[in-house]
């Protein structure tokens, strides 16, 4: 079985591209499409795949910020060529599940979440945005967004990272969704040595507007507390200008160094909406508790006063008074690396294949169903197109 992984860019790691190396483990033979790919950026086992991308290749670079050509993004999905492929399974927050497949191809959908900018997490995508650039961002919201759902009928079925993300699935693109939380590395990311001191407040988080890391500053402000901050993006520079001394930026910490990062922390901040959230959990596999806004994905990994606390209205002051909260709490240091062993990768291995399964199945492909790798065995080897 030939098959082909399409992912919408690579130009660092955080929790997509974590279920893009879990897809790269299960199907080792896989050529990957991309829009843009940086070199070095994403795990050795994602950068040893044959990577194609598109003509956006030489319109991006590490020091520009590319999500200023989304207008671009539906255009350039059109260049990835996909016949000759069995199988295309699209890791999607974007434009991947744009992916046209061959004639007699299946297209498997990974989705962890519709289009946020273009649905309804506009207004926080762009809320600390120049008024000009909303502006233009209002003019051209309705046509792709128009062009995003059209693209919905290429994906012959869909998966879902969060039973969140299965009704906005429904919701917006009029699709039902086998939901398949995305893998933790549970073997890795684990508690510190016995007497190990906690302090200060950590978010781990892209760098983009709707994250609402400034949230996290104010709060950290207000409660007096070290506040460090890990992850890139296009906001960093407003948010070390808003921080000043009262918090420091870690850059991209290595996996060794975000894992210190966990374990040293008092508590990990997640201020915004999540889709699902792969941070709280690695977070709580330390043994480390959440302090979230408690709506979307959050609601799925984050158990109000047993792993941490979740509080109802965004906002500093909010945010503030959650961490109030569990000061207040004895929590359970088992319990909380417990509930991230239920989204361990043998757990995200499982049900992926089951779904995968099912949706084939389902789909009158019951050759592509029978050549899955097996759920506990090593991937079968697949073949590529030269």
């Amino acid at each position: 079985m030939r098959v082909a992984l399409v992912h919408d860019w690579l130009t660092g790691t955080r929790g997509g591209e974590k279920v893009l190396l879990a897809l790269a483990r299960l199907f080792p033979g896989a050529t990957l499409f991309t829009l843009f790919h940086f070199p070095g950026t994403v795990p050795p086992e994602v950068e040893a795949l044959e990577v194609r991308t598109t003509w956006l290749q030489r319109l991006v670079s590490p020091g520009r910020d590319y999500r200023t050509l989304l207008p671009l993004f539906f255009a350039a999905a059109e260049a990835w060529d996909l016949s000759g492929f069995d199988l295309v399974v699209s890791s999607s927050h974007c434009v991947a599940k744009s992916a046209r497949r061959g004639r007699g191809g299946f297209h498997l959908c990974y989705c962890h979440t519709p289009v946020r900018y273009l649905h309804d997490q506009f207004d926080d995508y762009f809320r600390s945005r120049p008024a000009a650039v909303r502006a233009a961002a209002r003019m051209i919201r309705a046509p792709l967004r128009a062009r995003d759902v059209a693209t919905t009928s290429r994906v012959d079925a869909f998966l879902a990272n969060s039973e969140n993300v299965r009704g906005r699935i429904s919701r917006l693109y009029g699709r039902e969704a086998r939901v398949v939380p995305p893998p933790v590395d549970v073997g890795f990311y684990t508690p510190p040595p016995s007497g190990t001191e906690r302090e200060g407040l950590l978010v781990v988080s892209a760098l983009a507007p709707y994250k609402r890391i400034d949230d996290a500053i104010a709060a950290a402000r207000i409660l007096g507390s070290r506040l460090t901050i890990a992850g890139f993006g296009p906001e960093e520079a407003r948010l070390r200008s808003l921080a000043g001394e009262d918090a420091t930026f870690a850059g991209t910490p290595t996996d060794e160094e975000l894992r210190e990062l966990y374990r040293r922390s008092e508590a990990v901040l997640m201020p915004g909406e999540e889709d699902f959230g792969i941070v709280p959990l690695e977070a709580q596999a330390c043994g480390t508790p959440v302090v979230a806004l408690g709506r979307g994905g959050a609601l799925e990994t984050v158990r109000d006063g047993e792993t941490g606390v979740l509080y109802a209205e965004a906002g500093p002051e909010g945010l503030a008074a959650g961490v109030r909260r569990l000061r207040t709490l004895a929590l359970d240091g088992a319990a909380t690396v417990g509930n991230a062993a239920r989204f361990s990768p043998a757990a995200f291995r499982r049900a992926f294949l089951s779904a995968a399964e099912a949706s084939l199945r389902e789909g009158g492909r019951a050759d592509l169903a029978d050549a899955l790798p097996g759920d506990g065995d090593p991937a079968r080897t697949m073949e590529t197109v030269p």
